[in-house]
């Protein structure tokens, strides 16, 4: 925006010198709009206004001021909403600016509408018009962006015809009209013309829609340049079509046409719109997460601070918890709600928080987080993610926590299978799971974009992880996910994602109690070239994962503890969840508290004798009424999995609870 103020500030000076003076080297007499008896009263709003931007803080008292000097003139209109749009921040804030502005262009039809119509490539006469299909496109602009966040695709496409109409010479104030046609069907692509009459009937014939806009809008360039051939300064088309082509970056990277979409990122890659946050997903969506992060740290720097969900934030977030670092996606979420507060995209930090909580093994917490953003009514401003995004990221992670609910209670009792306790907890959580299953293949079933969306892995409208959907399919019609998969594998032109389709197809088969095919493929997975270790480090715990228990169904003790160990030095935070008894040798010094340590072993963690596990050392420390315990994990080669920390405790069941989790590196997790 910051942009766009500098221009607008330096183009209002020279037009409004050339309108307030009267020296219109075109005509001579006023615009249409100033002349008769109100006339001297909008030349002397027009002088007042110069010292007074409409996007400064002063715009609303000045507002009022334009407004008791002559309320039929647009401009005190205009300066009221403009104002009250920089200081919105939900459905009620948009919706007060919008009638002001609706005002102000309604006004300016009726008292312009010469200046309005005038297309010239004589630029005499254009100077004089220029400044009014200047402020007209400024106002339908924040217009349009109040509709937009209200939810209101009817109105912004009601709106957008009617600048049309005027068929201006060049794209004034981003009102780049047939571009936002292209965006508002590509928004609503998954509902038909029952619903919003400028749509198609499928998503396809949208998206095609969409396109065409986006071609006529370059047609539009071509024509209006051999009008502004004398006017504007050469090359000024250059930028109108940089903005088409970055829609034709979004249409294409949602359509996985992955060559189109990186030529339109290409042409784009040294102009100053080029959208680092878009092509930061685009490059995710690639498999390309080390590039990914890189630009999501450019479109911060970026970022024009204005109020909308950050989205660099959100999906930098996942690439941490892919790197093997939920702790820095928490932290960074932490910092974004408090900076944020409860403006748009408070409830998707919350959405991002609980699944870093929940990949460093904070099941509670995650869950309290999950609850939190279900309960915040999020405004989806300036993106294409929508409220059944949003509702379905939400329930996918209650759906995760749910799973590892069930293991967290296996993990706490050895014997789970003979406490009764135990059992009846365990009815209890997986009967909420089946329950938070139905709801989402409920919503799943109603969701047009599945197939585009949830079953392409890695979609730019994706909202979840890769590893979450598994979550999702792996209860539900196993033969025909290896189906689709495997088409996958073949027919999709992203190199670095086919593993991962791989992946799925080898716990599938797992699912059928195939362990031999399934521990082929996961072999063969862990041949590729291009698994990048530092990014890909969830994805490797997940292969380990598999390959251990596909070792343990096959009888070999070796390979299970092989993979489990290489699991454990990745990604340790994952094991207590997940359908595993991680093998650990126990070396333990100083005055042994038994209490303690018996409870230690009651939980799910396999103590063996055997250097190719890892070892977790104790070392029990007495001061007085004091009691601790010091801690490390070393792997097999004397490496640091779990650094040297040291558990105060009075209560010895309880400590033995912590340590527990403590061993896989996850601090002090409330018991429920």
């Amino acid at each position: 925006m910051t942009t766009i103020k500098r221009k607008w500030s330096w183009l209002l000076g020279l037009c409004l010198l050339l309108t307030m003076t009267g020296q219109s080297y075109a005509q001579s007499e006023p615009p249409s709009g100033l002349r008769g008896p109100k006339g001297p009263k909008r030349y002397e709003i027009n002088a007042k206004r110069t010292g007074t931007s409409m996007f400064s803080d002063d715009a609303l008292p000045r507002s009022r001021e334009f407004k008791r000097i002559d309320s039929t003139y647009y401009v005190g209109w205009m300066y009221e909403g403009v104002y009250k749009y920089n200081h919105a921040a939900d459905y009620i804030g948009y919706k007060n600016a919008s009638v002001p502005l609706k005002r102000a262009l309604d006004l300016m039809e009726r008292d312009f509408k010469k200046e309005l119509r005038t297309r010239t490539s004589d630029l005499i006469k254009y100077y004089p018009v220029y400044f009014f299909h200047y402020e007209y496109t400024t106002i339908a602009f924040y217009l349009m962006m109040c509709y937009n966040n209200m939810e209101a695709p009817e109105k912004t496409w009601t709106l957008l015809q009617r600048v049309l109409k005027w068929n201006f010479q060049s794209d004034y104030f981003n009102m780049d009209v047939y571009n936002h046609m292209a965006w508002t069907v590509h928004r609503h692509r998954y509902y038909t013309s029952d619903k919003y009459p400028f749509l198609k009937n499928s998503i396809d014939e949208n998206e095609a829609l969409a396109n065409k806009y986006l071609d006529s809008q370059l047609r539009r360039v071509a024509i209006n340049k051999w009008v502004n051939r004398d006017i504007m300064r050469p090359g000024y088309d250059v930028q109108e079509r940089m903005s088409v082509y970055h829609y034709k970056s979004i249409l294409h990277s949602y359509a996985l046409k992955v060559d189109s979409a990186a030529y339109y990122y290409n042409k784009m890659k040294k102009s100053s719109i080029f959208p680092h946050n878009n092509y930061a997903t685009f490059r995710s969506i690639c498999g390309d997460f080390r590039e990914a992060e890189k630009e999501y740290k450019l479109a911060m720097e970026q970022d024009a601070g204005d109020k909308r969900l950050k989205e660099w934030a959100y999906y930098s977030s996942t690439i941490d918890i892919y790197k093997g670092e939920p702790l820095a996606a928490v932290d960074q979420m932490k910092a974004m709600i408090q900076a944020n507060g409860s403006t748009p995209g408070f409830g998707w930090y919350n959405i991002a928080l609980a699944r870093a909580k929940h990949y460093d093994g904070k099941i509670v917490e995650s869950e309290r987080y999950a609850n939190k953003a279900a309960e915040f009514k999020e405004l989806h401003i300036g993106t294409t993610l929508s409220q059944s995004h949003y509702d379905f990221s939400t329930q996918l992670i209650k759906l995760i926590n749910k799973e590892a609910e069930i293991e967290k209670i296996k993990f706490e009792n050895s014997g789970w299978w003979y406490n009764p306790k135990s059992l009846a907890k365990l009815a209890s959580v997986t009967t909420d799971k089946y329950s938070q299953q139905f709801l989402i293949i409920n919503q799943l079933s109603q969701n047009p974009e599945r197939d585009k969306v949830i079953y392409k892995l890695f979609s730019t409208e994706s909202t979840v992880s890769w590893d979450e959907i598994w979550y999702l399919i792996k209860d539900f019609s196993t033969q025909f996910f290896i189906d689709r998969f495997s088409k996958e594998v073949e027919t999709d032109e992203r190199r670095y994602i086919k593993k991962y389709y791989k992946y799925f197809i080898a716990r599938l088969k797992m699912e059928q109690d195939k362990y031999k095919e399934a521990r082929s493929i996961l072999t063969e997975i862990l041949s590729d070239p291009d698994i990048d270790q530092e990014y890909e480090q969830l994805f490797l715990a997940r292969v380990y994962q598999a390959q251990a228990i596909c070792a343990e169904e096959l009888d070999d003790n070796a390979a299970n503890i092989k993979w489990l160990s290489e699991a454990y030095a990745l990604y340790p935070q994952l094991l207590p969840f997940a359908p595993v008894e991680m093998p650990m040798n126990l070396k333990i010094s100083g005055a042994t508290d038994e209490d303690l340590v018996d409870r230690l072993k009651e939980c799910s963690i396999n103590w063996v004798s055997d250097g190719a596990a890892p070892t977790a050392y104790l070392t029990f420390i007495t001061d007085g009424q004091k009691k601790s315990v010091k801690y490390y994990v070393l792997d097999n080669a004397g490496n640091y999995i779990v650094t040297e920390q040291t558990l105060g405790y009075s209560n010895a069941d309880a400590a033995g609870l912590n340590l527990a989790y403590r061993l896989f590196n996850i601090g002090e997790t409330p018991v429920n």
